[in-house]
């Protein structure tokens, strides 16, 4: 299995290109800002064909290039459909003084001319991947992980895209629109708990880590309960 992973733009967000190895088909997890330079670099140096973008949520720090790449590789986009209108109007995930902030002018955004909605439980067969897709809202309301089997090491059973669900040794902010506390706690104990340790966890920001690291180790998993 080949994951290619690089932090792109301000917000330093991770995106990931995965296939099974050089001179196959890919999958693109979370373009966002100014990471379709890095796609296309990751591309060229393993001879990949991206078939499919997946959307971990509609933030526009994750989704930003989610149209560019798509229509550059004919790919498919597949976000939640509680995120879907994110696409269009990301500005619809954060107050309109702080996107004028951060972004510092008007932008414009339109869906990719193929997107296929998401369900929890979903599993996704692409570029030779299987993808098991949880629903983990709290965060957005229609966040979602992505895990696949990892076959590079005895040690590592699934790898787990978590988006902006869990962090190592922190989670996902909940006071963006959309956002809920209570909600983001419920997903972190049942999508995230009982997972097994071995699993390791590629998040949305920051460096990687593993189930097991997060649930030693993680403040917001201490007292939670597996559901």
């Amino acid at each position: 299995m080949l994951i290619a992973g690089f932090p792109a733009g301000p917000w330093g967000t991770n995106c990931y290109v995965v296939a099974t190895a050089p001179g196959t088909e890919c999958v693109v997890v979370d373009p966002g800002m100014d990471a379709t330079e890095g796609v296309a670099e990751v591309v060229r140096q393993h001879r990949l064909k991206p078939v499919s973008v997946l959307v971990t949520h509609g933030h526009v720090d994750h989704m930003w290039c989610v149209a560019p790449v798509a229509g550059t590789y004919d790919a498919t986009a597949w976000v939640h459909p509680a995120d879907r209108h994110l696409l269009s109007d990301p500005m619809a995930g954060m107050s309109r003084d702080t996107a004028q902030m951060l972004l510092g002018g008007d932008y414009s955004w339109a869906e990719p001319d193929d997107v296929r909605e998401l369900g929890d439980l979903q599993e996704l067969e692409l570029a030779g991947l299987r993808f098991a897709v949880d629903h983990t809202p709290g965060h957005t309301a229609g966040s979602v992980t992505f895990r696949s089997p990892y076959a590079g090491a005895e040690d590592v059973s699934e790898v787990m895209f978590s988006g902006d669900l869990l962090f190592a040794g922190s989670i996902g902010r909940t006071d963006l629109p959309g956002g809920d506390h209570a909600t983001m706690l419920r997903s972190l104990a049942t999508k995230v708990l009982p997972l097994a340790d071995d699993v390791v966890v590629l998040p949305g920001h920051g460096e990687q880590t593993s189930i097991g690291r997060e649930r030693a180790t993680n403040p917001y998993l201490q007292d939670l309960p597996v559901r």
